[in-house]
């Protein structure tokens, strides 16, 4: 496992503290976004389509510390847009930090190297660096040319400095599966601590809607990727929800496990679906319909959601709540090659990259203009 164990412990005896009061529904991590706006322009994401006088808002400090202790959650996940934008990144980090919460600080790494400083090592801040696979490939997807190696540049400065680094990969339509296996043997060698994988959602707001990967073919190219791992493969991930991507399990989705919190408030029903936002964490809880969300609801805006946000959760719940769920974690963590014949077959077969007969849709804006805002708001 890529998790230190001290975080491990945090999160096991939060969730069974939860589970010992009896608490149907509590949050694992809150996902905090500070503000919405980006230095990137990535054709899969609706986040940026945001009008610019909501792209020039911000949480303050204190705001994103009062939802973080509304929540309750042992780890944070700081993403945006772009958190390195935000003029008061370093002071919201630092308060969470010294709060003891186990911060992901999500980033595209275009500003890490040179926003380091601002920062300091510690077990309770890891950089979780957006990297969508190799050079060609996250180009591709982040609609930068050059983005990769800015990105691997700001790792490696980070893992010198001595920061935690992980990294998160979202993968759409027609990834190839030897590319992502080689990919993450570049990470393991440049040094970063665990990776994170998963499909990605279809977002309304995203102006490419066609590389989206529906539930099938995310088992099927998840099964290809995931099993017969290698040894040095180190991810930062629940093997549980890793074995839901594979089609080894199946789990409920569990949208309050990840509660979004941004410039609007608590987001309903989770990171994903925006119906509707509430001013506290309880009221969300409390007046959010839980029933008309996740695939067995029927609802078609989670139809082929296999996304982290909605069920990483899942899969810790699942470890804690039996005898049978701790038992079948230990099996994985300690048996996690999963050799499968017919997994290194899928590898064999040809792949076309799909932007070679269906490009990505390249947005036309000035990402330069975005991050001026950025600093003048």
């Amino acid at each position: 496992m890529a998790v230190p164990i001290s975080q491990a412990w945090t999160v096991a005896t939060y969730v069974l503290g939860q589970k010992l009061k009896g608490r149907k529904r509590f949050p694992l991590v809150t996902m905090l976004e500070p503000l919405f706006r980006c230095n990137l322009a990535c054709a899969g994401c609706g986040k940026i389509q945001y009008p610019a006088h909501i792209l020039k808002q911000e949480l303050t400090p204190e705001e994103c510390f009062r939802a973080v202790e509304e929540s309750g959650t042992p780890m944070v996940s700081i993403p945006g847009g772009e958190p390195l934008l935000h003029p008061q990144i370093d002071q919201i980090v630092a308060g969470l930090v010294e709060r003891k919460k186990y911060v992901y600080m999500c980033t595209n790494a275009l500003l890490l190297k040179e926003k380091l400083h601002l920062f300091k090592p510690s077990k309770y801040l890891s950089f979780s660096v957006h990297l969508d696979g190799q050079r060609e490939h996250h180009d591709f997807s982040v609609c930068r040319e050059g983005g990769y190696d800015i990105a691997l540049d700001g790792i490696k400065a980070a893992i010198a400095a001595g920061f935690r680094v992980t990294t998160n990969t979202t993968l759409f339509d027609g990834a190839d599966p030897n590319s992502v296996r080689a990919f993450f043997d570049e990470l393991m060698e440049v040094g970063v601590e665990g990776m994170m994988v998963a499909p990605g959602y279809t977002y309304e707001k995203a102006p490419d809607q066609r590389h989206f990967l529906g539930r099938a073919r995310s088992r099927r190219l998840f099964r290809s990727i995931l099993s017969n791992r290698k040894r040095s493969w180190k991810f930062n991930a629940s093997p549980m929800y890793m074995e839901f991507l594979m089609g080894k399990r199946e789990f409920t989705c569990t949208p309050w496990g990840m509660p979004a919190y941004s410039v609007f408030g608590w987001q309903k029903p989770c990171y994903l679906l925006q119906d509707g936002y509430a001013d506290t964490f309880q009221e969300l809880i409390d007046t959010t319909d839980w029933s008309n969300y996740g695939t067995e609801s029927g609802n078609p805006k989670c139809a082929n959601c296999m996304v982290h946000s909605g069920y990483e959760a899942s899969g810790v719940y699942y470890t804690f709540g039996s005898f049978r769920g701790l038992i079948d974690t230990a099996i994985a963590v300690f048996f996690d090659a999963y050799q499968d014949k017919g997994a290194l077959d899928l590898l064999n077969e040809p792949v076309k990259p799909v932007h070679s007969f269906n490009p990505l849709i390249q947005i036309e804006t000035k990402v330069n203009v975005v991050e001026t805002q950025g600093t003048t708001a």
